[in-house]
């Protein structure tokens, strides 16, 4: 595994990079409050929220944690880009769908989304969903505008029935307002930000990603035995790419504490497999050879908005000939972690189940988020000696390899 695997935890400091999310990162803490409490109760262990501790960010919390013989301590802080993916929503409706065609034309006249589709249909159906929501949505509003206009038409002249075209916006402006039910626009959205440079990291991305190397670089300075990184969903493609700096310019000391990456739900052939993605390419070849980290990937069949069990470095073409090290592909199984009643109500709530690697499990495999996060062994010595799945992708797929231009 990774450096200094053999080594109690007894404080750690946890950096957990969001995906494409535009709420308020207080949710993650409520969340691993209420989730760490259910899976604590659960698995008979202690866990305790508290303030974060000086110097932990402007997002955070403190974990204590009583589990597995021994006790520990972890200092959270949340990496926000929360501000840049709001600033990246603030599209009027028709923006949206002048996005629309601009990101399927990218998908499909690159290749990419057939090739994503030999790997998973899940998260490409969960890619097309928005397009087909949004098109329905305007072929709704026509359909009223016309019937309108047909009314209109008995009694005046044919040319006033055009005014029934004037029922379109707000027909759309009221479908916009219900997305918190139809999740159409903030889908849209999302795939549209990777898809508008072609798989290139936008500017206030790169600066952002910057910052963020900065904050985790400090953290090697700290008395701790571990420094864990948690990329979920898109946050995973923006951790390979903030460790691949950190480990190039040399900010990670040979002798300091573990250095250790989670990525859980992960995205990265979404932009991995698009024409300019080089620099995730090239991140991605470069991490998954590196001994200064250990990088346990987690995803489960079930979540139908993640490529399940997709080696990101091997199925977007990038692997090495003279082998890899990383990431270790592991499976969160929920249908085998989950009870059957429980699994019965989470099945198709597919954003909540793209949720659920950092929630509590009714029957924990070797996949224990709050152990983990707040236990005492570093992520080397937890999955040492671990098989990757059996069911993992690995063929490459991606039409685009290259990692320079």
């Amino acid at each position: 595994m990774g450096k200094d695997s053999h080594i109690a935890v007894q404080k750690r400091r946890v950096f957990y990079i969001p995906g494409y999310d535009p709420i308020h990162p207080r949710r993650y803490r409520e969340l691993y409050r209420k989730e760490g409490t259910a899976q604590a109760a659960i698995s008979d262990y202690s866990l305790e929220l508290s303030a974060k501790a000086a110097g932990s960010g402007p997002y955070g919390w403190h974990v204590a944690a009583a589990l597995e013989g021994a006790e520990a301590q972890a200092d959270f802080e949340v990496l926000v880009w929360s501000d840049i993916v709001r600033d990246s929503m603030e599209q009027g409706i028709w923006a949206t769908y002048l996005q629309l065609f601009r990101t399927a034309a990218t998908y499909i006249g690159s290749g990419a989304l057939w090739r994503l589709m030999r790997l998973r249909k899940g998260p490409v159906i969960a890619a097309l969903y928005p397009v087909l929501f949004l098109l329905v949505q305007l072929a709704l509003a026509l359909l009223v505008a016309l019937a309108i206009g047909a009314l209109i038409g008995i009694w005046l002249p044919d040319w006033v029935g055009l005014l029934g075209l004037a029922a379109v916006p707000p027909i759309l402006n009221w479908f916009k307002k219900k997305d918190g039910k139809f999740f159409a626009y903030y889908l849209m959205h999302d795939y549209a930000y990777s898809a508008q440079s072609k798989g290139e990291d936008p500017p206030e991305l790169e600066a952002r990603m910057a910052e963020f190397a900065d904050r985790i670089a400090e953290a090697f300075n700290d008395d701790v035995e571990e420094v864990l990184v948690v990329g979920h969903s898109s946050g995973a493609h923006l951790a390979v790419s903030i460790l691949a700096d950190l480990i190039r310019d040399g900010r990670v000391p040979a002798h300091g504490p573990a250095l250790a990456f989670l990525s859980l739900g992960q995205v990265v052939p979404m932009v991995s497999f698009l024409p300019k993605a080089y620099r995730l390419r090239a991140d991605l070849a470069f991490l998954c050879q590196r001994k200064e980290l250990t990088w346990v990937d987690v995803t489960a069949p079930g979540d139908g908005c993640a490529f399940a069990l997709c080696d990101p470095v091997s199925v977007s073409g990038v692997a090495p000939e003279s082998g890899k090290r990383w990431p270790l592909v592991v499976s969160a199984a929920f249908t085998q972690t989950l009870s059957e009643a429980r699994w019965a109500e989470l099945r198709w709530r597919f954003f909540r189940l793209h949720f659920q690697y950092m929630c509590a499990f009714d029957r924990p495999g070797d996949y224990d988020y709050f152990r983990i996060t707040a236990g005492p062994k570093t992520l080397a010595d937890r999955y040492e000696g671990r098989k990757p799945s059996g069911s993992r992708i690995e063929k490459p797929v991606n039409k685009f390899p290259e990692v320079a231009a």
